[in-house]
């Protein structure tokens, strides 16, 4: 009934198998080195080959099988030759399970000072230590290989919304070259996924979409959404290109990882995701609960003796209460980022399980309204 790529699963490789559909809404699964990695699947972020306040044991533990690596962070610091001489990035890192790194693109757009991009690739100067630099594609995918990343990331381009319509017209074909560069450049097995852009216009993003699912790659990907737009026009775009995608491969919505956006995403067809969000909001005593989200530095915790979320199973929420996390971060101790980045990774990961099951139960509209009526207290 649903498309499945046969082969030998310990391979490189990577295979989606579709196991059930509730409307758009897809529940699968990506064989990829062996593991079954279940989809819808979020991502967290570990920019500097770490998810920033936990131990690659502690994201195991909470049921994580595929996390993102940043390609400009790792190329500037350690290196990537010293990441590849070291064994990779997973030896480095001591993480045995799977890995996706991103391209580098949005970090030199949004982090460094960009001089300018040309049909070569963009020119900056890095954030470190202000030294000229020029990432192509051709390096991009050099650095990802020796970084030995199973999922590879295209150079695209990423522009800021809103953006002015011609020069998005020129981005796309621009990424679209980028984009077969990118792909020949690949020497080695690793997975390689497209990227579609085209900023706030749907006519621009089917045209890319066009042109991006020519290419045989093994993912697809959405870029340049959650870069200041409101989120109608983020949904507007991914309900527009989502059933454009190829539906026998996974969809990816890149930098996306708001509960809410979940929900809409997911709703549209959309198998993955990955943000610094709940790592980011942790260290900021922003904790994510079915009842919403708790600024636990608030007045009003400081004798609260329940836990984060009555609801929830993790290990912090069964052992420590509102009223000491928020001594904690008062405190400035280390172990408020940690307990407080170890609930909202556990939270994150709930909910996808949870979209997942009522996605094969065939009742994910009816999730979507509990979840909402307790999240938004309506």
């Amino acid at each position: 009934m649903f498309p499945y790529h046969k082969g030998l699963l310990a391979d490189s490789s990577l295979q989606f198998e579709l196991t059930a559909t509730d409307g758009p809404a897809r529940a699968g699964i990506i064989h990829l080195k062996g593991r079954r990695i279940q989809t819808p699947v979020f991502m967290p972020v570990g920019t500097n080959a770490t998810v920033k306040a936990l131990t690659v044991e502690e994201l195991k533990s909470i049921g994580y099988q595929l996390i993102l690596g940043n390609t400009y962070h790792l190329h500037l610091r350690p290196g990537d030759e010293t990441v590849r001489k070291l064994g990779g990035l997973h030896k480095f890192m001591n993480w045995n399970r799977c890995l996706l790194t991103d391209s580098g693109g949005f970090q030199v757009f949004s982090l460094a000072k960009l001089n300018k991009v040309t049909e070569e690739g963009a020119f900056f100067q890095n954030h470190i230590d202000g030294s000229k630099m020029l990432l192509t594609p051709e390096a991009s995918i050099s650095i990802q290989e020796n970084l030995g990343s199973d999922i590879m990331m295209v150079m695209d381009e990423c522009l800021a919304i809103p953006a002015d319509r011609r020069k998005v017209e020129k981005s796309i074909e621009l990424t679209y070259r980028w984009a077969k560069r990118s792909l020949a450049a690949r020497k080695s097995s690793n997975n390689l996924f497209g990227i579609v852009q085209g900023a706030e216009y749907e006519d621009l993003r089917l045209q890319s979409a066009e042109m991006i699912t020519s290419i045989d790659f093994d993912g697809y990907a959405i870029g340049g959404l959650s870069v200041g737009e409101s989120k109608d026009v983020m949904y507007g775009m991914v309900s527009a290109v989502a059933p454009k995608l190829p539906p026998d491969k996974p969809r990816y919505l890149m930098g996306v990882g708001d509960p809410l956006d979940f929900l809409n995403c997911i709703e549209q067809g959309v198998d993955m995701f990955d943000c610094v969000m709940p790592t980011r909001n942790a260290r900021n005593g922003s904790l994510f609960t079915s009842n919403g989200k708790i600024t636990i530095k608030q007045e009003q915790y400081k004798e609260d003796p329940k836990p984060l979320d009555d609801d929830c199973q993790c290990e912090v929420c069964r052992n420590y209460s509102r009223a000491y996390l928020r001594h904690l971060f008062k405190a400035n101790e280390i172990l408020a980022s940690r307990l407080n980045t170890y609930h909202n990774l556990w939270f994150f990961k709930q909910m996808i399980s949870e979209i997942r099951q009522a996605i094969v139960e065939g009742n994910f509209a009816a999730y979507k309204k509990s979840f909402l009526e307790k999240y938004q207290g309506s």
